[in-house]
């Protein structure tokens, strides 16, 4: 008879929860017993008989006559297995994403049967063809009198490159965009600076703009100020529309106009020369001004726009504009709401909605402002010739609270919170605070919050960078009451959800750049690189299994190379140590300052004595020609992408954001800066010429670097043959529910610290 413990450990496997791991030391870690229960109870499980348990979840899964969501990869044939009543016959057909209907003629064997509910049931095994069509289609399945559809979406091998990048690596800036403000934004970098620093680094050669998450926030002060706590990842944050910039503006009356240079004087008078970002009072002003312009008369051409931008985003706008005007009344978080506004399917919502409507309005007027000023930033870049323009970034999740979390909830578990275990860099593990996405859910429905908001937000970008693109395998999850420490992995279905981002991005001609910082395993990489999707290189974090520099030669082909990250200080703060002193002073570290100090000097001094063998830095070299020589070492790496962090080519020392903590440091607060700490305004850096020298170091050096011949990355000018096409490994069985210890160890001691940020 099956213990309890054991039909416990069987339960977790099927829903693919981990029971043990190894720690960042190489230390076995049994996860306990009340963390797993709580998980899975947080899966919807009745854990009063375990075994019970399971024998119930083979039920469900054999009472299904086909699985709720069928992934295929064009040109492949794929297998399915269909559960129908012993003896009746099986018949299929597809209704395509183009509304076109397909009957398919199989040939479905019998697998295997048993007893369920007191029927028998069998299971057919068939293929679909290999010629079906890339998109989202539907998959009909009759047998006797039962008849279902499961969700079918068929995805590209592998996504390629934009044939516009051309051969040689593809550079840019990165930029925390609120951080760098013009004169005339309201004390928040906006869109339309984002559009000035577009055609400003275009000019000097580069082919795209990286910039932090511009997920929708909260409607009203206070503002969460992380970019990485979003309220929804499916549309964006209204703090960064520029308000002269919208149309309405121009029609106006002198009173209005005057109503809102007020408002600007009065955050001008406020926020201008501050050393930390004042988001409240920016977006209350902004908001006031919005409101203003919303109440304008539109022209017929322009009500016919906004019409159809309603139409495009359908019931997920309306829901999203609703949570905005209940927040608006009863606060940011709907946790705290009056109980018969949390479900957002309720009676109760509908009437509000109706009840203000012009609030709603206001909601998704503000969204339709937004999508102009994304698009004609991008426009900008391409113009200034960009071959990629604005990439966006893309947060591990939403706040609890907040709108996607109320109007997807059913997708969201309960009672848990997303972080990372702990590691070198943050030793008590980290808690981002945020619900994660159930795996069964989205299968469910066809994993549909997943591919809206990949669309969106690449549908006015060149590319997407993916925070802690792991997440997508596997993600740590932290029962409510619990420490960072006491959580444990729950794998997700990769195959599915990278496929979505290769299908997404294939259509909007875009790239993917998966941040694969931390612990990951070699598989996980290897399947990421298999569908064309980009890792993530750090230069201080790049070294080879005995702990050494990793030459740049040997770096990853496809990837994003950089000399920091902005959960580091600026390369002018680290190489100072300014790292260890802020978590020091912070209590974040485990072990002395004084170890933590030599640990770093000697990573630091091992990568400088690297780049001075190759002649690009001279010794006693100031902290300006180290960080420039930097990037001149960078830029012999390879990568078909390297990224100029902006605040290393202004000479900035301090940190955007200290991983473990939310109020104790300014995180995501922290304006661009002089190296004096003085703000800098985006004029002052356009017009300074240190910039233009970084700009010069990644593109001379990278056109005469000799590269050694690597994976060659497929672009769209290239032939896909099928004899040719490569082969996407599956993972072992033994590594989707737990890798092995062997290959775990060599993981963790290649590991590179978790860097990926949230609330904090």
């Amino acid at each position: 008879m099956t213990s309890d413990k054991n039909a416990l450990e069987e339960l977790a496997e099927a829903f693919q929860v981990t029971t043990s791991y190894l720690d960042w030391n190489k230390e076995r870690v049994e996860v306990p017993e009340s963390t797993i229960r709580a998980v899975l109870g947080a899966l919807g499980v009745d854990l009063s008989d375990p075994a019970a348990a399971v024998r119930a979840l083979e039920d469900d899964a054999w009472g299904r006559l086909l699985p709720p969501t069928v992934m295929a990869i064009e040109g492949e044939a794929t297998a399915v297995t269909a559960h129908a009543p012993s003896g009746a016959s099986l018949t299929l057909s597809i209704e395509l994403e183009s509304g076109d209907s397909r009957e398919l003629s199989i040939d479905a064997g019998v697998a295997e049967t048993r007893t369920v509910g007191g029927s028998d049931v069998a299971a057919l095994t068939f293929e679909l063809p290999a010629d079906l069509p890339l998109g989202y289609h539907s998959l009909r399945a009759a047998a006797g009198d039962r008849t279902t559809a499961a969700h079918l979406i068929v995805t590209p091998l592998q996504l390629v490159l934009p044939d516009t990048l051309g051969t040689d690596p593809a550079w840019g800036f990165a930029a925390q965009l609120y951080s760098v403000r013009s004169r005339e934004s309201w004390g928040v970098g906006d869109l339309a600076d984002l559009a000035t620093i577009a055609e400003w680094s275009g000019g000097l050669g580069a082919d795209y703009t990286l910039i932090n998450p511009v997920h929708a926030a909260e409607p009203i002060a206070p503002l969460e100020p992380s970019p990485y706590l979003p309220s929804s990842r499916r549309f964006f944050n209204p703090l960064y529309i520029h308000v002269e910039d919208v149309a309405e503006y121009e029609t106006l009356s002198d009173e209005g106009r005057a109503a809102i240079e007020a408002l600007a004087a009065e955050v001008h008078a406020e926020v201008d020369g501050a050393d930390t970002i004042d988001r409240d009072t920016s977006w209350t002003a902004k908001r006031a001004a919005l409101e203003l312009l919303h109440r304008v008369d539109r022209s017929p051409e322009r009500q016919r726009e906004f019409d159809e931008y309603r139409g495009l985003h359908g019931e997920s706008l309306v829901r999203f504009a609703t949570w905005n005007a209940l927040a608006i009344e009863f606060g940011n978080d709907a946790r705290e709401w009056p109980e018969r506004y949390r479900d957002s399917e309720s009676d109760d919502v509908a009437a509000y909605a109706s009840e203000h409507e012009t609030a709603v309005d206001f909601e998704m007027w503000l969204q339709w402002i937004l999508d102009e000023q994304l698009q004609n930033a991008q426009d900008r870049a391409a113009e200034a010739g960009m071959s990629l323009g604005i990439m966006h970034d893309l947060a591990v999740g939403v706040h609890p609270g907040g709108a996607d979390a109320w109007r997807l909830r059913e997708t969201y578990a309960t009672g848990i919170r997303v972080g990372a275990p702990p590691d070198g860099f943050n030793q008590r593990g980290q808690d981002w605070g945020q619900p994660p996405w159930r795996p069964d859910r989205l299968a469910e429905v066809g994993y549909a919050p997943l591919r809206d908001l990949i669309q969106n937000v690449l549908r006015h970008a060149g590319g997407v960078r993916i925070d802690h693109i792991i997440g997508l395998f596997r993600l740590w999850w932290l029962p409510e009451g619990t420490s960072a420490a006491e959580g444990t992995y729950v794998r997700y279905d990769h195959e599915a959800m990278i496929g979505i981002l290769v299908l997404e991005a294939m259509r909007a001609r875009a790239v993917i750049v998966g941040e694969d910082l931390g612990v990951v395993e070699d598989s996980a990489r290897e399947y990421l690189l298999e569908r064309g999707v980009l890792g993530t290189s750090i230069l201080w974090f790049e070294r080879d299994e005995d702990g050494e520099p990793l030459p740049a030669e040997e770096w990853r082909e496809l990837c994003l190379a950089s000399a920091t990250t902005h959960d580091l200080p600026p390369n002018a703060g680290y190489l100072t140590g300014e790292h260890v002193k802020l978590r020091d002073s912070l209590g974040l570290l485990t072990r002395p300052v004084e170890d933590e100090q030599k640990a770093a000097a000697e990573e630091r001094d091992s990568w400088l004595d690297e780049i001075r063998s190759r002649g690009l830095l001279d010794d006693g070299a100031d902290v300006d020609a180290t960080v420039l020589a930097l990037h001149e070492y960078l830029a012999l790496a390879p990568s078909r992408l390297l990224g100029v962090v902006l605040v290393d080519a202004v000479g900035d020392t301090r940190t955007q954001n200290q991983p473990g903590t939310k109020d104790e440091y300014p995180n995501w607060r922290i304006p661009l800066s002089a190296p004096d700490g003085t703000p800098l305004m985006l004029e002052d850096v356009m017009a300074s010429k240190r910039p233009a020298a970084f700009a010069r170091a990644v593109t001379e050096r990278r056109t005469s670097a000799v590269r050694p011949k690597k994976e060659k990355p497929m672009t769209t000018t290239d032939p896909i043959e099928p004899a040719g096409a490569p082969h996407i490994p599956e993972l072992e069985e033994d590594e989707t529910i737990a890798p092995r210890p062997e290959e775990e160890a060599a993981d963790a001691a290649r590991a590179k610290p978790d860097l990926t940020p949230h609330q904090d």
